[in-house]
């Protein structure tokens, strides 16, 4: 009985807890946002639902531009992949989008060899009709009379000259009309004979290359059509080491105006070499095509270890003319700042240590910082082993500037070609396309032998006194106008061991 009791005395104060508690619900919504309206609006579930419906509209336009610019990200990686001619062609490779895609590990490792997106037949290409007009520079004339004194020197003429700091200085400051050290001082050596000065007169299409210390015999180009082997005109800058060298491996052949050929090869014989140092030699004509051969409105420089497998035509039209560059070069394949190629330099021994070092510690000295993103160029440090040229007043200062820094400190000149783009700034245009491209112009051959020189392995001051070159490199021996002793080179993260 009792128990009933209790079972009904609970069961009247759980109702009224529920009546309790509806009761104090009805209150809140009274006494709520609506309480005005004594009730809740009609509208407010398709407010509810409209607000949520925003925000899903939000989200899902968000991940469908995101998956736009995936997709378009992905089409680019893609394109610059492909072996299709329309596909490469639209390709920029030269963006620092497609650079910052690779460093996140969305493009592919680079390739060895890439297709070219050349023209398909030479005979279709168009030639220009008008050269690029000078805009900067329109007059340049060159320095010929060597001025010692500069360098408190009474020695000989020297090719590149005895030029100042102050001269230097005042070179990378363009003007109108422009005057420059440019090697080929009078009587400072490299003089060719009378008969190849004439033949070289009628060349406006030049394939260029040379061979010195006879470490190499010449490759003849292939797949070069009809229309190229009459318009172009393919020299081959020797020292007369190298054309005993040649005589004795090859078949050289002379017509009856004094010429020496090896297949399409003319042999230019440059007598006197300028330099105690082969490599320097070898710079001459690299760098300083438009001296050798002045009457060149174009040229194609390829070292002379390289068969050239690519029409020269179409080499013209596909990195000059199709993008209207006049300077194209290919970057390099491990190193885009001039610190880290200096470090494999060192590293390969390649060139002193010590030489290289304070050529590196002079252009960090003048301002020459390590390349990075915040750089306008897509790198500072090219492959030079094919440099495609419009002889230009402007590209020619620029060869000049380039062989005098090449003259004066070390014989790399891929350290010396970033610095001087960085001193002419914005005024220098050219196109670096990439490495895959440059391995798919040629063919390399091994050197019939080791190229060295002693100066490459010395380690002190001391022995490379004794090696000093008595004409060339002169700006690491004349006391430097600055202080050096402050200046410490970047460090550098090795990024290939192969480099």
């Amino acid at each position: 009985m009792d128990s009933e009791v209790h079972r009904s005395v609970s069961l009247r104060a759980t109702r009224r807890a529920d009546r309790n508690t509806q009761t104090q619900q009805i209150k809140d919504v009274e006494n709520g946002p609506f309480s005005s309206f004594g009730r809740m609006p009609q509208d407010y579930p398709l407010k509810i639902v409209w607000k949520r419906g925003f925000i899903r509209l939000v989200l899902v336009a968000g991940i469908l531009w995101m998956l736009i610019i995936l997709t378009v990200l992905l089409f680019h990686v893609w394109s610059c992949q492909s072996s299709l001619t329309f596909l490469s062609a639209i390709c920029d490779k030269d963006s620092k989008v497609f650079f910052i895609l690779g460093t996140m590990g969305f493009v592919p490792k680079p390739q060895h060899r890439c297709s070219i997106p050349v023209a398909d037949d030479p005979d279709s290409v168009i030639i220009p009709k008008e050269r690029t007009p000078d805009k900067i520079v329109e007059k340049l004339s060159y320095i010929l009379e060597d001025d010692p004194s500069n360098s408190g020197s009474q020695s000989a003429p020297l090719f590149g000259g005895h030029e100042s700091w102050t001269q230097r200085e005042q070179s990378f400051k363009l003007n109108t009309t422009m005057k420059v050290h440019c090697g080929f001082i009078r009587n400072g050596g490299a003089e060719m004979d009378p008969a190849d000065v004439k033949y070289a007169e009628k060349c406006r299409f030049v394939v260029a290359s040379g061979i010195f210390d006879g470490y190499d015999t010449p490759h003849q180009p292939s797949n070069i059509s009809v229309r190229s082997q009459k318009l172009f005109c393919f020299l081959m800058a020797v020292d007369q080491k190298s054309l005993n060298f040649i005589k004795e491996n090859v078949t050289v052949r002379e017509d009856g105006h004094g010429g020496k050929w090896v297949g399409i090869w003319r042999l230019i014989l440059l007598r006197n070499p300028p330099y105690d140092e082969p490599r320097r030699n070898g710079k001459v004509p690299k760098i300083l095509t438009h001296r050798l051969f002045p009457q060149a409105e174009y040229s194609i420089w390829i070292d002379g270890k390289m068969e050239l497998i690519v029409d020269p035509l179409l080499i013209l039209e596909r990195y000059l003319w199709r993008g209207k560059h006049t300077f194209a070069i290919a970057r390099h394949k491990h190193h885009q700042s001039i610190y880290e190629e200096a470090d494999a330099i060192k590293r390969r021994k390649r060139y002193a240590r010590l030489l290289v070092d304070l050529h590196m510690k002079i252009y960090l000295y003048e301002g020459m910082e390590s390349w990075s993103l915040m750089k306008k160029t897509i790198s500072d440090v090219p492959e030079g082993a094919i440099i495609i040229r419009e002889h230009t007043a402007l590209n020619n200062v620029f060869s000049c500037l380039w062989f005098n820094e090449v003259d004066l400190f070390t014989p790399r000149d891929q350290l010396s070609f970033g610095y001087v783009v960085y001193r002419l700034g914005d005024a220098f245009k050219f196109y670096m396309f990439p490495n895959c491209e440059y391995n798919s112009l040629f063919v390399l051959h091994s050197h019939t032998r080791e190229h060295s020189s002693v100066v490459e392995w010395a380690k002190s001051w001391d022995e490379l006194k004794r090696l000093k070159e008595s004409r060339g490199g002169l700006g690491l021996w004349t006391p430097y106008p600055g202080d050096l002793d402050s200046i410490y080179l970047p460090p550098v993260a090795r990024t290939s061991q192969a480099g």
